[in-house]
């Protein structure tokens, strides 16, 4: 009886990590993949998040620099904002436009 209790429990434990992992595995691919370009000179904190390797920190960070120094004038501008260096832009160039 305790065996049976002890393996129902060690499942449901399974499925929980199982399902944990899927959906960490989807929120990635979701950020990886982002489909349609963004725009940094309009993109919120939310859309700024979305792009690979850019976090809420540094999405804030690209806002707090875009309204002091205005306008991204080309996309490699975004290497001036303080924790963007060459390999995240490298993540996130084929990602990002300026419109």
């Amino acid at each position: 009886m305790k065996e049976k209790i002890i393996t129902r429990t060690l499942k449901t434990v399974l499925m929980i990590l199982v399902v944990s992992f899927i959906i960490s595995g989807l929120s990635f691919a979701e950020k990886s993949d982002s489909k349609s370009p963004i725009n940094i000179n309009q993109a919120t904190v939310k859309e700024l998040s979305a792009l690979p390797g850019i976090a809420k920190k540094k999405a804030e960070a690209i806002i707090a620099y875009r309204e002091k120094n205005g306008k991204f004038s080309t996309i490699e501008d975004i290497k001036k904002v303080e924790g963007i260096g060459k390999d995240i832009f490298e993540k996130i160039k084929d990602h990002i436009v300026l419109e």
